[in-house]
């Protein structure tokens, strides 16, 4: 069985990185997607950490200390890939690790902000010759199920790429179950966290659910993500 972790981590983690390394150890996750993280001092000290936890493959975007962006981190070989022309604006936004059996790709989709990044993804599951695992913080959903509202953008985008074939593989354990990552300061909840597998995995899922004690526990602002494979 392979576990994978996707987790935001709020604004690089800063005091909080001992307490995120401790979380994600806990989890016992072979490979990690962290969203929020800032190539800084904090970010450094992360890394560091995770390497001593035996996440010796890792593979960050290409951003600035102040951008948040996407890390995945793997006790499992891999081939990274950046893409630079993902988006004109937020191309540090993706990141892909390739394994044996799949590709995994990492995401932190702008909130409310015109971007390309859903027909990029869409384009590229298209071209793989192996399935694919897309994880990470969307910033969207669907209306009046992921949230009571009707605020999110990008739902449409968000239905042609599982019309590509991705599925929701948390909709696929738990049905239509109302469960939320992220709480506004009035208390208004919002599925944003989600992760995506290729029909092709879908008979290999075996959990998808969230880790809502990080975020009792004020270690991030956003639950954790885990899927199950194998």
């Amino acid at each position: 069985m392979i576990r994978i972790l996707s987790w935001n981590i709020r604004q690089g983690g800063g005091t909080r990185v001992l307490q995120i390394v401790k979380a994600i150890e806990r989890t016992q996750a072979a490979i990690v997607t962290l969203n929020e993280y800032r190539n800084n001092a904090s970010g450094i000290q992360l890394r560091t950490a995770l390497l001593k936890l035996n996440y010796r493959y890792q593979v960050v975007t290409a951003a600035s200390a102040n951008d948040n962006a996407v890390i995945i981190a793997s006790k499992f070989p891999l081939h990274s890939t950046l893409f630079p022309k993902a988006d004109d604006d937020f191309p540090h936004n993706v990141v892909q690790a390739e394994f044996d059996a799949f590709y995994l790709i990492g995401v932190y989709l702008p909130h409310k902000k015109k971007h390309k990044l859903f027909d990029f993804l869409t384009e590229r599951v298209k071209s793989y010759d192996k399935p694919c695992v897309i994880a990470g913080d969307y910033n969207t959903g669907k209306n009046y199920i992921d949230q009571k509202g009707n605020s999110f953008w990008y739902q449409e985008d968000l239905e042609r790429f599982e019309d590509a074939g991705m599925i929701d593989a948390f909709r696929h354990i738990n049905g239509d179950v109302k469960e939320y990552s992220w709480y506004s300061h009035q208390g208004n909840g919002f599925r944003y966290d989600q992760t995506y597998v290729e029909e092709a995995l879908v008979p290999l899922v075996t959990n998808c659910y969230y880790d809502h004690k990080v975020r009792e526990d004020n270690v991030s602002d956003h639950s954790g993500m885990l899927l199950d494979i194998g």
